[in-house]
């Protein structure tokens, strides 16, 4: 009983860590190209990168949907950073990056199993990304999905920012 009782006990501390993770940079401009073709360009505004895993939900969607759009990041007349991105009507480009959730633990190559597969990371993508439009009141700028890209920008201060959706107590 000793025994099963000690194995229940590691495992009560195991902190479970998936979670849509974004890495947002303000920025003064940036650039997504596929292919030597530049498929999305903006000026002021925010570069999100965005990686999803399968425990990922529209309610995570939501919510970082609300924290992003609402981060007061931007200068306002006093130089203070007091704005959101909706404040300035600055644009947005979302990219998918898989490699957020890249696992360092063991060796020198990183895993990605807990990275999303393409048939339930996809219509996530594209629901935040909707999601965002609608937060925003115009349209985004994008990467594309599974694609090599070339991604450019010049972050603005420097900002850049990372959240977890299963991180809210922050």
């Amino acid at each position: 009983m000793a025994k099963v009782e000690k194995q229940f006990n590691i495992f009560k501390f195991v902190k479970k860590t998936e979670d849509m993770r974004v890495v947002i940079q303000k920025v003064s401009k940036a650039s997504v190209t596929v292919e030597k073709e530049v498929i999305s360009s903006i000026g002021r505004g925010l570069l999100i990168l965005l990686g999803i895993e399968d425990a990922d939900t529209e309610e995570d969607i939501e919510w970082l949907v609300k924290k992003i759009t609402q981060l007061r990041i931007f200068n306002d007349e006093k130089g203070v950073m007091n704005r959101s991105v909706k404040d300035v009507a600055g644009d947005v480009i979302v990219v998918s990056q898989f490699t957020l959730h890249a696992n360092t633990k063991k060796g020198n190559r990183p895993s990605y199993i807990r990275a999303s597969k393409p048939e339930f990371a996809v219509p996530m993508y594209e629901k935040f990304i909707l999601k965002i439009e609608a937060a925003i009141g115009k349209k985004v700028g994008t990467g594309k999905f599974g694609a090599m890209m070339d991604v450019e920008l010049v972050n603005d201060g420097p900002v850049t920012i990372i959240i977890d959706s299963k991180q809210k107590d922050f």
